[in-house]
């Protein structure tokens, strides 16, 4: 009898303490290689705090940011026809969308708050890349419509926050056709005199810039973000020239007219806020207290 076999046993594994340890606690800063600790960069809302470089971000924690206290009302999306082409490529496209919503927890690719941010109440439309690449369908327009309809309906403004990769193929004529619709309702919502600030993410591209997200009364635009019709390497493709560095970035736009001012997602509450009070005619919050 082997008595170190039968008696003693020992288990290596608890010996080790071993765990399984999620694989996601260190994140990569794409632009400088750093690892970063995941809590140290939600902390600082997807911002890699060396190199200030902004990490895509969900459309409800944007909102989460976003809004006064995390606080906000979430709007309904209305009901919309889901595969109306019955289109298939290498998966069919119901499947699709039905991977996409358990991984993102959304309808679609658009999420509606309503909430103030540092004291102004307002609509917040955000469109979430990780949503099928933040494609405009007719789900993601009926969404947008409603935000921009519940503002007019409550006069309040609208703040939209663009990322998208462009028209959604899987919808053909009925994805494209959500342009003029959308721009329609961005109309009504400036000959009501309300205003309506587009905050352009990394990537906002395709139809989404020839429609809504190029038609606000003041345009900002996070840091490094890409934003155009086509690509550079298609642009560089047809005119075959070289392009110059950092084109179509968020700073080269700036510099071109493109985009009124580059703000730090960090900053977008005060800037926001600031410009909105301007725009309503409302007072500074401490010119309020002493008012009263």
């Amino acid at each position: 009898m082997n008595w170190i076999t039968n008696y003693v046993r020992p288990k290596i594994n608890s010996m080790l303490g071993r765990r399984d340890i999620p694989d996601n606690l260190w994140i990569k800063d794409p632009e400088s290689g750093e690892m970063v600790f995941h809590k140290d960069l939600e902390e600082n809302q997807y911002v890699v705090p060396s190199s200030g470089h902004h990490m895509k971000i969900s459309a409800k924690e944007r909102l989460r940011f976003f809004f006064d206290g995390g606080q906000y009302e979430t709007l309904e999306n209305p009901k919309a026809v889901t595969d109306p082409l019955r289109f298939r490529d290498e998966k069919r496209y119901l499947d699709r969308l039905r991977d996409a919503r358990a991984k993102t927890g959304m309808d679609d690719a658009v999420l509606n708050g309503v909430g103030q941010v540092e004291g102004v109440p307002l609509v917040a439309t955000v469109q979430d890349f990780s949503f099928i690449g933040g494609s405009l369908g007719i789900a993601a327009g009926e969404a947008i419509i409603k935000g921009l309809e519940t503002a007019l309906e409550r006069r309040l403004p609208l703040v939209l926050f663009a990322a998208s990769g462009g028209a959604r193929m899987q919808e053909g004529i009925f994805s494209l056709m959500q342009l003029p619709r959308t721009t329609v309702a961005v109309d009504r919502l400036k000959e009501a005199g309300l205003p309506y600030i587009v905050v352009l993410t990394n990537p906002t591209t395709g139809g989404v810039t020839a429609s809504y997200a190029m038609l606000g009364d003041v345009h900002i635009a996070e840091p490094g973000a890409l934003i155009g019709f086509a690509g550079p390497r298609v642009i560089e493709q047809t005119i075959r020239e070289k392009l110059p560095e950092g084109f179509q970035r968020s700073e080269y736009l700036m510099a071109h007219g493109m985009v009124d001012m580059v703000v730090s997602r960090l900053e977008l509450r005060d800037k926001i806020s600031r410009l909105l009070r301007l725009m309503l005619k409302m007072p500074a919050p401490g010119e309020a207290a002493l008012a009263a």
